[in-house]
């Protein structure tokens, strides 16, 4: 395999990924990792030696995918409102809240490479999507809905979350979390809204169907 470029991110994202629509949201294309792309087969040596972060971006993962299918089904949820997509990866779920009517989109990853990659995946279905790189955990309620997908993969990283997203809940901001049951998923204080079964590849997941939830944070108050 020649070395990885990484010199260039949006050059990097066109050069290792192909376009292609999530199965659960055909709506929608994607840069996204193949079978047939060079970064499939990188070892995991030849990533660190680019000073590439794991791609988490170029994956379609089931609750991002469940968001989105929710969102785009559903457009009353965010239509006329500011819509912060979280820990956004290749921003499906802000892709598609452009797509139902939200009035201004915020995607946020810290992984720069991500960002290049939203602005390619906003581009190629003619969406207008703000991109911002900072970490938004403990900032103060600026949207009227988050959505977070796939987050909870990660002890302290969800812990972090889940305080914020309860706080935000609390201040009457709307957080729906898509989820296909990753292992820190809070047990409690979330009302489900509804599940998808989503087809996977074992390349990154333990199986070829994943069901993935759609879960509304409740306030503190009105936990169970």
């Amino acid at each position: 395999m020649r070395r990885l470029e990484t010199d260039d991110p949006e050059t990097f994202i066109r050069e290792n990924t192909v376009v292609e629509a999530p199965c659960l949201v055909p709506e929608i294309r994607l840069h996204l990792v193949h079978e047939i792309t060079p970064i499939w087969e990188a070892t995991e040596k030849e990533m660190n030696e680019a000073d590439l972060a794991p791609p988490y971006w170029a994956f379609a993962w089931a609750g991002g995918q469940a968001l989105a299918r929710y969102v785009l089904d559903n457009p009353e949820v965010v239509a006329g409102k500011t819509v912060l997509d979280f820990a956004a990866g290749g921003g499906i779920a802000g892709i598609a809240a452009h797509m139902a009517g939200a009035a201004r989109v915020l995607a946020a990853d810290i992984d720069p490479f991500a960002a290049a990659a939203l602005v390619l995946n906003a581009e190629i279905n003619g969406v207008s999507v703000e991109i911002t790189t900072s970490d938004l955990i403990d900032a103060e309620p600026a949207w009227d809905v988050v959505l977070a997908g796939d987050i909870c993969y990660e002890g302290p990283t969800s812990l972090r979350a889940e305080a914020w997203f309860r706080r935000l809940a609390g201040a009457g901001v709307r957080v729906y979390i898509g989820d296909p049951g990753r292992t820190y998923l809070p047990k409690e204080g979330l009302e489900k809204i509804t599940a998808y079964a989503v087809r996977t590849t074992r390349a990154i997941e333990d199986t070829d169907l994943r069901n993935a939830c759609v879960w509304q944070v409740l306030p503190a108050t009105r936990r169970g």
